[in-house]
């Protein structure tokens, strides 16, 4: 087990040695998680597509010289790796993207490329693949857009406010174009905000949990944009990695695209999370240094996950605190190893 701590529960029936899964985005954050859980339980074959521009070597690097564990560098731009990457896989976790609302804003056209185009390829090439048994992919709570209803249900959305909301909109489209006119039925699970090991501080539109906790260590403010009322159902990520073990194996015949809401349920203030984070870090006084809203970013958040829980059987196991708490402690523990290994 590389994350100590985590994936100690299984979220699957069947033997996973009988089976050949692919993770597009396997180096990334929520990727390489889902590396790990599979290897954790003996799948019989995890191959990864990664160009490594938005993530990272060193995430999968513990995984490489195993026998059923493969990985393949390349773009899901090119419809060509897309077809190799497929071939011979039984199930697709599609998590290879490029996140962040201001990337989205400050580069339009890559985030399309990457996000639509790269989407589509991956799609055809999974439908044309006859060994297929199902394809998950990582949609978005951005997709809510401007709807201030709250909490968020899976059927109520409003106006896309970013680029990075419009693609991931577009591929709700073509997952359900692709339902009705190939019969190919697929899952999509729109995260929010999610959080845990394998997240860089130091990618420069990385996320704010680990901005916040890079803060707490050093001793430094926390930069928080607007007044810190902004909440989010913020969601760890072995829920996450639960959903998608459930969603790619669930027994349940799928004759339509569908989606659902992946989150705690639970509404957090930026505030609050720095107050949390700064408490189990043992730095408690250091108050955030606030600035301007930024453009394209959701008011407040908040995931029905009642379909989930129907469907899927879907139960996160670790609130906002609980996540926090085990991600700090694995990162010490990494940390130690890593001073042990010098």
């Amino acid at each position: 087990m590389i994350n100590q701590g985590l994936y100690s529960i299984p979220y699957h029936k069947v033997d996973l040695s009988n089976f050949r899964f692919l993770i597009t985005g396997g180096a990334g954050f929520i990727g390489s998680n889902l590396v790990e859980y599979l290897l954790e339980y003996n799948a019989g074959h995890v191959r990864v597509l990664d160009n490594l521009s938005n993530g990272y070597f060193e995430n999968i690097k513990p995984f490489v010289g195993r026998p059923n564990f493969e990985f393949i560098e390349g773009d899901i731009r090119d419809i060509k790796t897309c077809k190799q990457a497929v071939e011979g896989i039984h199930y697709i976790s599609h998590q290879a993207a490029l996140g962040s609302v201001p990337r989205s804003i400050n580069d339009p056209l890559l985030t399309n490329e990457v996000n639509i185009s790269g989407f589509l390829n991956v799609l055809t090439a999974a439908k044309d693949e006859p060994l297929i048994k199902r394809m998950v992919y990582a949609a978005s709570s951005s997709t809510y857009g401007d709807s201030l209803i709250l909490p968020k249900t899976e059927n109520v959305i409003g106006k896309p406010l970013s680029p990075y909301a419009v693609t991931k909109l577009v591929n709700e489209i073509y997952a359900d174009v692709f339902s009705k006119v190939y019969g190919f039925h697929t899952i999509g699970l729109r995260y929010f905000n999610v959080f845990g090991p394998n997240q860089s501080p130091d990618n420069p539109y990385a996320a704010v949990i680990p901005l916040f906790i890079k803060a707490a260590v050093e001793g430094k403010s926390p930069v928080i944009f607007g007044d810190g009322e902004t909440s989010r159902d913020f969601t760890f990520v072995e829920n996450v990695v639960q959903a998608n073990i459930k969603s790619l194996l669930n027994s349940n015949t799928i004759s339509e695209s569908v989606v659902f809401n992946i989150a705690c349920g639970q509404r957090t203030s930026l505030n609050e999370l720095w107050k949390i984070i700064s408490h189990l870090s043992d730095v408690d006084g250091i108050s955030p240094e606030y600035r301007p809203e930024r453009k394209g970013d959701i008011r407040d958040s908040l995931a029905n996950i009642t379909k989930a829980i129907d469907y899927l059987n879907y139960f996160p196991n670790y609130n906002v605190e609980e996540g926090l708490s085990l991600l700090l402690r694995t990162q010490k523990l990494h940390s130690k190893n890593l001073t042990k290994d010098k």
